[in-house]
């Protein structure tokens, strides 16, 4: 009678190698060469095969974690991806599940930069005809930056300076690293859904092309080119270029420069002010030198009738229309004064040095951050009272 022998199924090996393959190599960081690249169009997936001189192997990404990735994958770029090898038991297939992806080196950047530039040039959202006018007098400005940078502070500073009149709104965001770009892009439409802004201005300082890798990426730049709102971007130094810079509406050097991009001086406006006056001066008179002529035409022409009664007939009526032409000629003159008055007190009424000759007074922290509420400062915390002839220093000893 022959013996048994103990056996396994194809199945049941496969997964026993399975488990063995799985519970051993996990987490690993792998570095090789993309081939046989392929996207899937309705699931999302990334398939690959990642190889090197002396082999290769079968990769997955799947969509969950794809989304991560801040660069275009192509064949032969050469990459460093976070993964653990698994077993696909219906063919016994070893391969690899990729749960990160980083390109290797600066010149894969450049490429992975290149790439989506020629992407996004062929798509036309570097066109001009796609950009938005910036406004000339805006007078909210919204920035996208660290809130804590010295990016933000060289904005604030400009913009004060040349325009202390135009308030400024922070939407803080991250500027590198992996959720920079999610942040930039929720900081984009949340300006876009309040409408609360005239003009926004994304920014963060210089730094490697790494640091500055969340600025092109391909998300980011399609979220600015959505915008309703006109974006100028002021982002590492003036050699440094990025995606976002090719998709704003206008790209400056550095953020100081945007600054001084979308906030002209005061004296500017004050001067387009006093040209506007010069200009009704200039309107009136040319009028009133047009009436003026009509009258002696009209004299000359009664002079030159006769008999004797119809001439003084007409001589009154001529006195007549003087007297309502200058009445009509002084009261429009005259409201065009207060008209003009007007205007230039409302636009005098925006400094703030105006609100502080009227006995009010701004409060600043120890940090020089303007105080809105009570709640900004903590008991015992001092702060500075700005007058319109100096300042008082003071400390917050009861909440009222």
């Amino acid at each position: 009678m022959p013996v048994e022998k103990s056996y396994l199924t194809v199945s049941k090996l496969n997964s026993e190698i399975k488990n063995l393959v799985e519970g051993n190599l996990s987490s690993l960081w792998v570095k090789g060469e993309i081939s046989n690249y392929h996207l899937h169009p309705s699931s999302g997936h990334m398939y690959f095969t990642l190889k090197d001189t002396g082999g290769e192997i079968k990769c997955v990404m799947f969509r969950g974690n794809n989304n991560s990735v801040n660069f275009v994958p192509d064949n032969g770029m050469q990459v460093l991806i976070n993964c653990s090898v698994t077993i696909y038991e219906q063919r016994g297939q070893i391969q690899l599940r990729v749960f990160e992806m980083k390109p290797e080196g600066d010149g894969d950047l450049f490429l992975a930069f290149e790439k989506l530039k020629l992407k996004l040039i062929s798509e036309g959202l570097f066109e001009q005809s796609h950009k938005l006018t910036i406004p000339k007098y805006p007078k909210v400005i919204g920035v996208l930056t660290s809130g804590t940078s010295a990016a933000f502070k060289d904005i604030c500073n400009v913009i004060n300076r040349r325009a202390p009149y135009v308030k400024i709104i922070l939407r803080s965001v991250i500027v590198q690293g992996n959720d920079a770009s999610r942040t930039i892009i929720e900081g984009i439409e949340d300006f876009n859904s309040y409408e609360n802004v005239d003009v926004i201005i994304l920014s963060r300082g210089g730094g490697s092309i790494e640091d500055l890798w969340c600025f092109n990426e391909e998300s980011v730049a399609r979220s600015i080119f959505k915008s309703k709102i006109p974006i100028v971007t002021g982002i590492g130094h003036e050699t440094d270029f990025t995606i976002s810079d090719f998709t704003s509406d206008l790209r400056a050097p550095t953020p100081s420069a945007a600054a001084e991009l979308v906030a002209p001086k005061q004296e500017h406006a004050l001067g387009q002010l006093n040209r506007i006056q010069d200009q009704l001066y200039k309107s009136l008179k040319k009028t009133l030198e047009r009436y003026m002529l009509k009258i002696d035409y009209i004299d000359e022409k009664v002079r030159y009738l006769q008999p004797k009664k119809r001439i003084e007939s007409q001589i009154n009526k001529i006195t007549e229309l003087q007297k309502r032409l200058y009445s009509q000629i002084k009261t429009h003159h005259q409201n065009k004064t207060i008209e003009l008055n007007s205007v230039y007190k409302q636009f005098n009424g925006l400094s703030p040095n105006k609100v502080l000759d009227r006995g009010y007074s701004i409060l600043f922290s120890e940090e020089n951050e303007v105080i809105r509420k009570s709640s900004d400062l903590k008991l015992g915390e001092l702060f500075k009272a700005q007058t319109a002839n100096g300042a008082l220093i003071a400390k917050k000893t009861k909440e009222a």
